[in-house]
């Protein structure tokens, strides 16, 4: 079987979106252009009253799931102080949600450098403890033994070539010693990388993109940042500070997140990207790989 028996996930169209949205609430809202956020997609809207937003769209998915999981913890962090978007609008739209949140200033962090790195773990930090009397919130599934919803795939692993097939038994085989769920009481975003991170002449603005965001261990954060600057070389000494993090976690903790975020790289290069990006993503995986 071929990678093209797994098709990529489909995109936003956010003119038809708007439509729809229109038809459904009344509100008209003007697209202006594409967004930054998410592999899915996201668009620059505008309102009656001349204020923008971004619209955003997460097919698969109920509005009582969205507001007790991830909007749940993104309003968590903001009131925490974390630089995260306001949901101005959530609506079903038969399976899918679309959501309209606060345009935040900035552009996205393509290369990060020491300063960024060191704003960023101050955020993280803040996420620690939010969700301590929030046990209504659901904590995040890790995929390990099973395909999450679009991402985090097996088959395409098991199928694509013997190094991602190898990649996957092991996947497997931690899935198997650890809890199916991120246990812990922290907000965790779930795509902590860069391409998330807004900033402006250097200083974080915003935090995007919280679509899965979850409860458990903010450390799950940390590696996904370091998958993250894998994508574009980062600046300064950025890797080998996230390494020495990474290298100082219990291996009961580290296991069981970098097994998560082995299989959803390199299951989304595998149906999205080239043969190329596969292997750029293997070889990181398999840093850690016991």
């Amino acid at each position: 079987m071929t990678s093209s028996a797994w098709s990529p996930v489909e995109r936003l169209d956010a003119a038809q979106i708007a439509a729809e949205l229109e038809e459904q609430t009344g509100v008209p809202l003007v697209v202006e252009g594409l967004g930054s956020g998410g592999n899915v997609g996201a668009a620059v809207v505008r309102w009656q009253d001349g204020h923008r937003s971004i619209l955003k769209w997460r097919p698969g998915v109920r509005l009582p799931d969205l507001e007790a999981g991830p909007l749940a913890v993104t309003e968590a962090a903001r009131v925490a102080g974390v630089p995260a978007p306001r949901t101005e609008l959530a609506v079903q739209l038969g399976t899918a949600i679309a959501t309209v949140q606060e345009l935040l200033p900035g552009a996205p962090i393509r290369r990060l450098d020491d300063h960024g790195l060191t704003q960023a773990l101050d955020f993280n930090s803040l996420h620690a403890g939010l969700l301590r009397d929030r046990s209504d919130v659901p904590a995040q599934d890790l995929f390990l033994d099973h395909d999450g919803p679009g991402f985090c795939l097996h088959g395409p692993l098991r199928a694509h070539n013997r190094r991602t097939a190898r990649i996957e038994d092991w996947v497997r085989e931690v899935g198997a010693a650890y809890p199916p769920l991120l246990e812990g009481v922290d907000a965790v975003h779930f795509d902590y990388h860069p391409g998330n991170l807004l900033a402006v002449d250097g200083t974080v603005t915003g935090i995007i993109d919280w679509d899965g965001a979850a409860r458990g261990d903010r450390r799950f954060d940390l590696v996904t940042l370091r998958f993250g600057v894998h994508s574009e070389p980062p600046l300064g000494r950025v890797t080998p500070r996230l390494d020495a993090i990474l290298d100082a976690l219990p291996a009961d903790v580290l296991r069981p997140l970098w097994a998560v975020m082995s299989l959803r790289m390199v299951d989304w290069a595998i149906r999205h990207y080239t043969p190329a990006a596969v292997e750029h993503w293997a070889d990181l995986a398999e840093q850690r790989i016991d």
